[in-house]
């Protein structure tokens, strides 16, 4: 099984890219978990809903991980929970680094902000590119320090996904 991430900033495509990766090379989608909690929780989320919100995104992941696809798909994982809760509340929750670490991922796409406009769907709250730009560059240096493999996905949405399916390509390849 080859498991692929989609991570970065909000309004970057991830999920759109996600879709585009399983229609064209099948395998198992992980939808954002958090988009559910707020749909169930119409409220301003706080730090101490963080642990739910993980342990819902960790659930869905396994749950799809024990299908032992041999492409699993994540639209995001617990290093957004992390950087969010660390970027909205000035704080994480113990424990989380430490469950992501344990879990094995093969390629992590990290989808720049730059490029693409920003679009509000209600859940969305950084609509100014350099707060964006940040949390990308707070993802990259998270990844390059804990020796994950990454690719940064940048440019129109064609090049986006032109560079998505040929990375995946090379991933199943292998």
């Amino acid at each position: 099984m080859k498991v692929v991430v989609l991570t970065g900033p909000e309004s970057t495509g991830k999920s759109w890219l996600a879709a585009g990766l399983q229609q064209r090379f099948g395998g198992l989608r992980v939808d954002e978990y958090v988009r559910r909690f707020i749909e169930l929780n119409p409220r301003d989320t706080c730090l101490a809903d963080i642990p739910e919100i993980a342990r819902g995104q960790l659930q869905w992941e396994d749950q799809a991980r024990a299908q032992q696809p041999p492409l699993l798909i994540l639209d995001t994982h617990l290093l957004s929970n992390i950087l969010w809760s660390q970027t909205l509340f000035g704080d994480c929750p113990h424990g989380l680094e430490t469950e992501l670490l344990a879990r094995h991922y093969d390629l992590h796409l990290l989808l720049s902000p730059e490029q693409i406009d920003w679009t509000d769907d209600g859940q969305r709250c950084q609509p100014d590119l350099g707060e964006r730009l940040a949390f990308f560059q707070a993802t990259r240096d998270w990844l390059v320090a804990h020796r994950q493999p990454f690719e940064i996905i940048q440019g129109n949405w064609l090049e986006r996904q032109a560079k998505a399916f040929s990375l995946v390509e090379q991933l199943l390849a292998e």
